[in-house]
C-alpha cells in the first residue's frame, strides 16, 4: 500500500507522522458533494449506488492530504434491512415506520444477510476498493447495538431517549434481546466489509455517553465487545484493526480497551494525554479536535492541532481525527488547513 500510515499507527509501528482522517469526511460541507447528492435524488439513493457511494468516498481524498478513505454509508443500514422501514425526511432527520417496542417486534427481527439485503454495500465496497487501488486503507464501519437500539425503539432522533431507557429499566431482558439480536448483525455486516475488502473498521457508539456509567457497562460495552470478538475470530479478522468510539465516553477508556479492539476514538472532552498515561501504548487513540476549531480563522486552527499533538505527545498509536463529524456549513479550506498542519506539525524531528 502507497500510504500504510494509519494502519501502522494503529498497530503502534513507527510512523513519519500523524496520521490523519475525517469522520464525516464526505458530506455536505463539500459543494462536490452536493452535487452528487442532488444527482442521486436522495441520500438513501446515493448509499444504495455502488458507482456514486464510491464518488463520494473519493472526493475529500482528491482536496485533501488524508491518510484513511472511509465507506460512504450509514449507521442505520443495519436496522433498514431488517425491515423497519427506513426514511429520511430534511430537517427532521431518521425515521422507522415500524418502531422496536415489544416482544413480538423482537422476535420479528432477523439478521440480514450482508451478500442480500445488504448487498449495496458490500458492492460500494468492492467498487472504492478497486479505485482506491492500494493509495491508502479504506475504513468500513457500524453503529454500535446500543446506538441503533435508541433509534430503533425511539423511532428515530430523540433528545432525551425516553422510550428506549424506559425499556432498560422496566424491561431490561427485552432490551438485551433487542441489543443481542443487533450485536449479531452487526458482527456479520463488519465481517462481510472485512471480506469484501476494508482494511480497518470502525463502531460507532454515538448515544453510549447518554447512558450512566452502570448502564454503559450494562447495555452498551459487552455488546460491542461481542463484536470485537466476532470479527476477530473471522478470517482475516485478527489483522484487521477494530476502534471503538463513545461519543462521551473517555471516562470510559479502560474499559474500551479491555474489550480487545486495537483503537479507542475520543471526542474533545477528554483530554489524549491523560488517556494515554492511564492506558500506556497498549491501545490506540483516535481524535480529538472540536470540530467548532474549525470555525476559526486559520492561525486559530494550526494553534488547535499544536495543541492536539502536544497534548498526546511524542508518543506512537495516535489517529489525529476530529472529536466527532465536521459540521456541515464548515469552509473546506480550513479543513485543508487543518489537514496539512497535522502532517506539517506532526513529522518526526518538526520543531
Amino acid at each position: 500500500m502507497k500510504n500504510d500510515g494509519y494502519l501502522r499507527a494503529l498497530r503502534g509501528e513507527p510512523v513519519e507522522r500523524t496520521p490523519v482522517w475525517i469522520m464525516r469526511q464526505a458530506g455536505r460541507y463539500l459543494p462536490e458533494y452536493r452535487a452528487t447528492r442532488a444527482e442521486a435524488g436522495s441520500f438513501l439513493d446515493l448509499c444504495q449506488n455502488a458507482e456514486l457511494a464510491c464518488e463520494v468516498t473519493l472526493q475529500p481524498l482528491r482536496r485533501f492530504d488524508l491518510d484513511a478513505a472511509i465507506l460512504f454509508s450509514d449507521i442505520l443500514t443495519v436496522p433498514d434491512a431488517m425491515g423497519l422501514g427506513l426514511s429520511l425526511e430534511e430537517g427532521v432527520g431518521p425515521r422507522f415506520a415500524r418502531p422496536v417496542r415489544d416482544a413480538a417486534a423482537v422476535t420479528a427481527l432477523g439478521v440480514p444477510d450482508p451478500e442480500g439485503e445488504l448487498r449495496y454495500v458490500m458492492d460500494a465496497v468492492r467498487t472504492i476498493v478497486r479505485a482506491l487501488d492500494d493509495s491508502v486503507p479504506l475504513i468500513g464501519f457500524a453503529g454500535s447495538p446500543w446506538t441503533l437500539a435508541t433509534y430503533m425503539v425511539e423511532g428515530g432522533t430523540s433528545r432525551d431517549f425516553r422510550r428506549v431507557k424506559a425499556m432498560a429499566y422496566e424491561q431490561p431482558a427485552l432490551l438485551h434481546d433487542l441489543l443481542g439480536v443487533v450485536a449479531d448483525a452487526v458482527g456479520e455486516y463488519l465481517k462481510a466489509q472485512v471480506a469484501a475488502g476494508v482494511d480497518a473498521l470502525m463502531v460507532f457508539d454515538t448515544w453510549g455517553g447518554a447512558l450512566g456509567w452502570r448502564a454503559y457497562r450494562e447495555f452498551s460495552l459487552p455488546y460491542m465487545a461481542r463484536i470485537v470478538e466476532t470479527v476477530k475470530s473471522a478470517p482475516n479478522g485478527s489483522s484487521t484493526p477494530v476502534t471503538l468510539f463513545t461519543k462521551g465516553g473517555g471516562q470510559w477508556a479502560e474499559a474500551i480497551a479491555a474489550t480487545g479492539c486495537d483503537a479507542i476514538g475520543l471526542d474533545w472532552t477528554a483530554s489524549l494525554g491523560e488517556v494515554r498515561a492511564r492506558l500506556g501504548e497498549g491501545v490506540a487513540l483516535q481524535g480529538n479536535m472540536d470540530p467548532m476549531s474549525l470555525y476559526g480563522p486559520p492561525a486559530a486552527i494550526r494553534r488547535e492541532v499544536a495543541a492536539v499533538l502536544a497534548d498526546i505527545g511524542d508518543g506512537g498509536r495516535h489517529v489525529f481525527n476530529l472529536g466527532h463529524g465536521v459540521l456541515p456549513d464548515i469552509d473546506p479550506d480550513h479543513v485543508a488547513v487543518m489537514v496539512d498542519a497535522v502532517h506539517e506539525l506532526s513529522a518526526r524531528g518538526a520543531s
